[in-house]
């Protein structure tokens, strides 16, 4: 396997490309044959030309590019896979939980098809992360997004006319999201606030200046993934109480609390809304995943009765496509050189490596994954 396609995104409000030229450039080195699907950079920065002087071929679009290739390669799971060839292995984000037809399609279809969303979060394979590469940026672009709308300033300011006390960011959920939130809120010079159902995480909130919420929830902790476990309804009820309080002298609210394959947790119900300050501000990193904030919606803004600003916070890398592709070139990059034999100058799949195993859904026309059988 060593005959790739980089496709182009139909989705009109995808900004990102799989691969940038520089990184095209060391795969074609290392012996790969890439072609790209014309115009597949434009919205990050890379044009076509930039992609032809590193030796990639150009073709019309993504079914002229299908044909004859043993490896594809997008952000976004496909809208259809017709036209792609027997044998081929195919990487993007799959939804796997939410798209079991589309798996079923590419196990018939003899489609070996690797999941984004599935590669393990180890040592060995944090350089293929995307999860953590483009939620990092997004964690950035609440905080911008949110300080950009606030209708006061987040540092504090001494001045001749008086003293401007510093905004309140209260962040919940302390992922890789929630961890450049809360450096970058800091960083803009606002008080901060965090909490995470993992207390493990509280020494690197405080690395961070932030001051760390403690709410006692009972035995908790975090799957073999680095995601928090779900919690009961009890303790949810609890977390949201305690959470209110903080939330009432916030001035900007950032949930980030997502749970892997199931939909996301309600954190803040109509009645915290309702307890919160006119102008504050809310943004929801979890609304395409069911939302941790009542009454958020996908890519809008929502005003409440009270003017609270509810803020849409999904896929807020998209706002930085050239970093965005950037980091995303380096992870399907790092994916290509660690299956990559230097003997036979081609990909070789793997499949009793771990980090193959953890991601890799379809193959030899079956689901072989065994959270998807």
């Amino acid at each position: 396997m060593k005959k790739i396609l980089l496709c182009k995104e139909t989705d009109p409000r995808e900004t990102r490309t799989a691969l940038i030229p520089d990184d095209v450039k060391r795969l074609v080195q290392m012996g790969y044959e890439i072609t790209v699907v014309e115009g597949t950079g434009d919205k990050s920065g890379f044009t076509d030309e930039a992609y032809t002087k590193v030796g990639a071929k150009l073709v019309k679009n993504n079914e002229e590019g299908y044909k004859g290739k043993d490896i594809v390669l997008r952000i976004l799971k496909p809208d259809s896979i017709k036209g792609i060839e027997k044998g081929t292995l195919h990487l993007s984000y799959l939804d796997p939980f939410n798209e079991k037809k589309l798996l079923n399609d590419m196990a018939k279809s003899c489609i070996s098809a690797v999941s984004l969303e599935m590669i393990p979060r180890t040592t060995l394979a944090q350089k293929m992360d995307v999860q953590s590469s483009q939620t990092s940026l997004a964690g950035y672009c609440a905080v911008v997004n949110a300080a950009a709308r606030l209708p006061k300033i987040l540092p504090m300011m001494v001045t001749p006319s008086g003293t401007i006390n510093p905004a309140r960011v209260f962040v919940i959920g302390v992922g890789v999201a929630g961890l450049q939130a809360i450096a970058t809120a800091k960083r803009l010079g606002a008080r901060v606030d965090a909490f995470d159902t993992r207390p493990v995480v509280e020494e690197q909130v405080k690395s961070l200046g932030a001051s760390f919420v403690k709410i006692d929830l009972g035995e908790m902790g975090q799957t073999d993934q680095g995601y928090a476990k779900e919690l009961t309804a009890e303790q949810i009820a609890k977390q949201q109480e305690a959470q209110a309080k903080v939330c009432e002298r916030s001035d900007i609210v950032i949930t980030t609390a997502k749970v892997f394959g199931r939909k996301a947790p309600r954190l803040i119900g109509k009645d915290v809304l309702d307890r919160m300050k006119p102008g504050a501000i809310v943004v929801d990193m979890a609304v395409s995943t069911g939302g941790n904030v009542e009454g958020s919606k996908l890519f809008e803004e929502v005003v409440t009765d009270n003017g609270v600003i509810i803020m849409s916070g999904d896929m807020l890398e998209r706002q930085v496509p050239y970093d965005a592709s950037k980091m995303l070139s380096g992870n399907f990059t790092a994916f290509l050189t660690h299956f990559y034999n230097k003997e036979t100058k081609e990909l070789d799949l793997k499949l009793e490596d771990e980090i193959m195993k953890g991601c890799l859904l379809t193959n030899n026309g079956k689901i072989i994954h065994e959270r998807f059988i």
